[in-house]
């Protein structure tokens, strides 16, 4: 597999999701459905965070960072849509990068021991990312429609 294949369906995740969120004014950073959910603002730096996270989780040795305290913690912290989407965007450019410098052999290389995939090839991370990724999307997705907004299709015109 040529090694741009593993960055490709990161960097189209990216542009599915940026196109939904495309309809997101700053203004709009703050708003949640119900009390305690995620913001907008704070789904797309989960998504972002989340990103980082597979990257480190999959290719070290130590396996994943389990302090999900502490992780939403930090997405709670986030209060700007546009704050959040330059992070997506770094955290996208940052995995796409590395995934296009490792060949095939490590990609295929078992994910460390631990509670979250576990003996997997590295490979799978990348549909873990588009998978979570797409499943945010569909949230936010739903916070638009609420807001009024009809979100673009999100894989082209």
């Amino acid at each position: 597999m040529a090694a741009n294949a593993y960055a490709v369906p990161v960097t189209q995740a990216l542009q599915f999701f940026s196109r939904t969120c495309s309809v997101f004014k700053e203004e709009d950073s703050g708003y949640a459905p119900t009390p305690n959910q995620f913001t907008v603002a704070q789904q797309v730096a989960h998504v972002a965070q989340t990103i980082d996270w597979f990257m480190e989780g999959g290719f070290r040795s130590e396996g994943f960072d389990l302090d999900f305290a502490a992780h939403q913690m930090a997405v709670r912290e986030v209060k700007s849509l546009s704050t959040a989407m330059t992070w997506l965007a770094e955290s996208v450019d940052k995995a796409a990068a590395f995934l296009k410098e490792q060949s095939a052999e490590q990609m295929m290389e078992p994910i460390a021991d631990g509670p979250i995939m576990a003996g997997e090839p590295r490979a799978a991370i990348v549909a873990a990312i588009a998978e979570h990724t797409a499943h945010h999307r569909g949230s936010l997705a739903v916070y638009a429609r609420l807001l009024g907004y009809s979100p673009p299709m999100p894989y082209g015109d």
